[in-house]
C-alpha cells in the first residue's frame, strides 16, 4: 500500500510504499519541533531596506519613527552610507528628504561624498555637492573625496574640475 498526500500529488511528489521508513501517520509527525520565528532589530530591518533599495518600507520606517536617521550601524556606517554604496539615488533622496545628514561621518570619518567618489557614483556625487556637500573634508586618514576617485572616471574628475585635457 502507499500513501497518497494530496501535497505530494499536486506538486509532483514520489510517493514511497509504507515500509520505506518515511514517516505517514499524525502520531509521528507530532514529534516534530514546533516551528520558532526569529526576529530582527529594527534597525537591521531598516538597513537591509536600504541596502536593497526598498522606497517604500523604508518610507514607513521613517515615517513611523522606528529608526533614526544618524545611527551607526555595526557596519560602521549610517543608513545614508549605505545608500550610497548601493547606488541608488532614490533611496539617497529619499533619506536626504527625510532629514539624514549629508556630512554625517561613517566610524572612518568617511562621508556620503566620500564613498560616491570611492565606489564610482557620479551622479550621487553631483546630487550630494548641489545639496552642499563640502569636497574638502577629509576622512580618518586625510582623504578628500576626490583623493579617492578612480583615474578612469572621467565624469567624477571632470565634476571636481580633475579632468585632464587628452
Amino acid at each position: 500500500m502507499r500513501y497518497q498526500c494530496p501535497v505530494s500529488q499536486t506538486m509532483g511528489i514520489k510517493t514511497y510504499p509504507k515500509d520505506c521508513g518515511v514517516p505517514v501517520s499524525c502520531k509521528r509527525s507530532v514529534s516534530l519541533k514546533e516551528t520558532r520565528s526569529v526576529h530582527f532589530s529594527n534597525d537591521i530591518v531598516f538597513q537591509d531596506y536600504v541596502r536593497h533599495g526598498e522606497l517604500e518600507r523604508i518610507g514607513l520606517f521613517i515615517r513611523a519613527r522606528r529608526v533614526s536617521l544618524d545611527t551607526i550601524y555595526h557596519s560602521g556606517m549610517a543608513a545614508i552610507h549605505e545608500s550610497v554604496l548601493s547606488g541608488n539615488l532614490e533611496c539617497v533622496k529619499l533619506l536626504v528628504h527625510h532629514g539624514a545628514d549629508i556630512l554625517q561621518r561613517d566610524e572612518d570619518g568617511w562621508t556620503p561624498l566620500h564613498m560616491a567618489c570611492s565606489d564610482s557614483f557620479p551622479h550621487i556625487a553631483r546630487y550630494l555637492l548641489s545639496l552642499g556637500a563640502d569636497p574638502e573634508l577629509e576622512n580618518d586618514c586625510g582623504e578628500k573625496p576626490a583623493d579617492l576617485i578612480d583615474p578612469d572616471n572621467k565624469e567624477l574628475l571632470e565634476l571636481f574640475g580633475l579632468a585632464v585635457n587628452d
